[in-house]
């Protein structure tokens, strides 16, 4: 006999994208609108969780630094207990779930406990929030590679500590995710690594979003910007030539949606 849950519905991780109720996909939208409950996270944009199922239950999981938040063993739970009862629970997560989004630890926790799970992808914000900046993450006169990586390295981190040696030599564009608050440490050990303190940064603060804000400097120069601006999170850290391309694009960017 086994002693996993009988259920009777199935859990869906849905990519929310980084904000812009344009960016969400038609798959994750129509999930939305037949869901039976929504466990989603602090960063899903109002717009997005108005497309929620009025009848469906909603449930807040929090999932910001510095603020409550339930913790992963307790998402899980709330989710196989779910779907013993619903048909359709979706778990709301913004950007996409397996971009530093801790789907895939989702998953694996869902499968072992006999819960059906399927991944719908969303777009992330590593992508999307430079492009809403009018900055090309590639372009054959500035970058043909991209790395993405993690700047969120406190106790109970999901990844191995990063090289940044490493990253500093890996490709012409590098992408920092949840790396406001340790920037100074980063930029410092990019260049210890080699990289040139002249080194364009941008970083892009509640991208695709109508309060998205850039702030624009160098390695050398960003921390104090950073500080006397009062700069916080969220926000994509973009570091490489590409960034120039930021004051002639800028003015290109796609115009926000919207409810």
């Amino acid at each position: 006999m086994s002693n996993k849950p009988k259920c009777l519905g199935k859990v869906y991780l849905v990519g929310a994208g980084p904000g812009d109720p344009g960016l969400m996909t038609l798959k994750g939208k129509s999930l939305l609108e037949c869901a039976d409950v929504v466990v989603y996270d602090a960063l899903v944009s109002a717009p997005i969780l108005a497309m929620i199922n009025p009848n469906a239950e909603q449930i807040s999981a929090g999932k910001r630094r510095g603020r409550h938040s339930m913790v992963q063993e307790e998402i899980t739970q709330v989710l196989v207990d779910r779907a013993k009862t619903a048909a359709i629970v979706v778990r709301l997560k913004g950007g996409d779930p397996f971009v530093f989004g801790r789907g895939g630890e989702e998953m694996q926790d869902l499968v072992k406990a006999g819960v059906p799970v399927e991944v719908i992808p969303g777009v992330t914000s590593g992508i999307a929030a430079p492009a809403y900046a009018g900055i090309p993450l590639t372009h054959r006169s500035h970058s043909s590679s991209v790395t993405f990586v993690t700047g969120h390295e406190e106790a109970g981190k999901y990844r191995p500590a990063v090289n940044w040696q490493a990253i500093a030599h890996g490709s012409e564009t590098i992408v920092i995710y949840m790396g406001i608050h340790n920037l100074p440490y980063i930029t410092g050990q990019l260049q210890q690594a080699g990289l040139s303190a002249k080194t364009p940064i941008a970083l892009v603060r509640w991208g695709t979003r109508p309060e998205q804000e850039e702030l624009i400097g160098t390695l050398e120069t960003i921390a104090a910007q950073v500080e006397a601006k009062g700069f916080g999170a969220p926000a994509i850290v973009v570091i490489g030539s590409v960034v120039n391309l930021h004051e002639t694009l800028s003015d290109c960017r796609p115009q926000f949606l919207g409810t």
